[in-house]
């Protein structure tokens, strides 16, 4: 039995829809303030309130009770000026990384802070804490060139070139020039930018 021309409109198959570049960009500026609200709320709290440390939940390499700190330091500083310096790039960073996904950009997040926090609890200099979103600033640097790297599209190259043109200077922050500067934050961050990449970016054989 054939179907009637009437009936075969039925089955027209959907256009296929467009990316919401908007409702991705909204998304992403949401997930960067709630970021940028919390290292400011838990600075505010560190220097305020009266009997508050939040600065001991720092990650101290090798200590075995405090391990778990790998996912508490990215949010710390030490002080109001490691804070200000710190806000704009993790912004800027953070923003440009959650833009296109923002559950690719949580998973990468969540890769940094293990891979590169637990480099530094693992071979980082001991006798004090390593604490500071520069580890996510680093992080987010690497996985912005990896993404370029990994996917080589026109917008993913494109997006690190932006990246390296803004802040490239920063890899000088992988050497260990100033003792009182964890460098240690900074070179293992970036590595664990660089695996978030691989890891969520690279394309599979036969893959798309």
């Amino acid at each position: 039995m054939t179907r009637s021309p009437d009936r075969l409109r039925d089955f027209q198959p959907a256009p296929p829809q467009r990316p919401d570049h908007r409702g991705n960009a909204v998304g992403a500026g949401v997930v960067t303030a709630l970021l940028i609200g919390l290292i400011w709320v838990q600075e505010i709290a560190d220097q305020l309130l009266l009997g508050v440390n939040l600065d001991r939940l720092g990650i101290y390499p090798r200590n075995l009770a405090t391990w778990w700190h790998i996912f508490t330091a990215p949010y710390l500083h030490g002080g109001w000026e490691h804070l200000i310096a710190n806000t704009l790039p993790l912004a800027t960073l953070a923003f440009m990384s959650a833009v296109r996904s923002v559950g690719r950009f949580l998973t990468a997040t969540l890769i940094i802070m293990v891979v590169g926090g637990g480099l530094i609890w693992l071979l980082a200099r001991g006798g004090s804490a390593h604490l500071g979103a520069s580890i996510l600033i680093f992080g987010y640097f690497a996985y912005l060139l990896g993404v370029g790297w990994w996917e080589r599209t026109p917008a993913a190259i494109g997006v690190a070139t932006i990246a390296a043109v803004l802040y490239g200077s920063i890899l000088w922050g992988v050497l260990p020039t100033d003792p009182r500067v964890s460098f240690e934050g900074h070179l293992f961050g970036f590595i664990g930018g660089l695996v978030a990449a691989a890891m969520l970016h690279r394309q599979r054989p036969g893959g798309r």
